[in-house]
């Protein structure tokens, strides 16, 4: 950037959080009257099924017509109206998915230069495991098979890790593969992928199969069992504390 030196001290996470929320700020300022120009062409002739628009309602053709119509008719200010709301996201929205991404990935990845196996892996395996779960127990309780207890929580946990194993086995293969290889041998995760796949069969991405499901399923046991008892607990002592007679 123009006008600063490069510095070998990382920046913290404190200074990326901040940062990227200024920055999604100073982005919103820019671009906000194109967002609203959109919003007005998008919901353009809505009310008209319901109530008669009058002959002196705008219409708007095209992003720069729909600003320069709405700059004549309702001023300038009407370009950002709902800045404030939009500032307020970005503030508390954009500096924890920016900001904190290097960090977080950085954590999980242990600073890795072959991480993108092993992030993809991450996504899946997460989005996996609460998914599931909770479609389960939704299920169970909605079919009166179980009541909300411990009972249904290691059910729904131990078909969770289940169906998590069966969902993640491919990728967590070819992560493992991919990252152990030799320097050079895959040119990607998907060449390594379309390498198995050639020289092994489907099958392949399923090796490790019952250990795998054995670490995942009771990992999802122990950590959904203890949040939901947590959970209670904690609702518990608020309740008697809040209500000690």
């Amino acid at each position: 950037m123009v006008g600063f030196k490069p510095t070998d001290v990382p920046p913290t996470a404190t200074i990326k959080f901040l940062g990227a929320g200024t920055a999604a700020c100073i982005a919103d300022l820019i671009t906000f009257p194109l967002d609203t120009a959109k919003v007005r062409l998008q919901i353009q002739g809505e009310s008209q099924g319901a109530v008669r628009a009058s002959s002196t309602t705008a219409q708007y053709r095209g992003v720069m017509g729909t600003i320069l119509t709405m700059v004549k008719t309702e001023g300038p200010g009407s370009l950002y109206n709902g800045l404030v709301a939009g500032l307020q996201r970005q503030m508390s929205f954009a500096s924890v998915r920016i900001g904190l991404y290097d960090s977080v990935k950085q954590f999980y990845t242990k600073g890795s230069e072959r991480t993108s196996p092993n992030v993809a892996r991450n996504a899946i395996v997460n989005c996996a495991e609460l998914v599931t779960y909770d479609l389960i127990k939704d299920a169970l309780l909605k079919a009166h098979l179980m009541t909300d207890d411990l009972p249904c929580h290691f059910t729904s946990a131990f078909g969770a890790g289940f169906c998590t194993t069966i969902i993640a086995s491919p990728v967590d293969v070819v992560k493992t593969r991919y990252m152990n290889s030799a320097a050079g041998q895959y040119a990607s995760a998907g060449h390594c992928a379309l390498t198995m796949l050639r020289k092994e069969g489907p099958q392949a991405f399923y090796k490790g199969f019952m250990p795998s499901f054995l670490r995942l399923g009771s990992w999802n046991v122990v950590m959904f069992v203890t949040y939901e008892q947590l959970k209670r607990a904690l609702m518990a002592a608020r309740t008697s504390r809040e209500a000690p007679f």
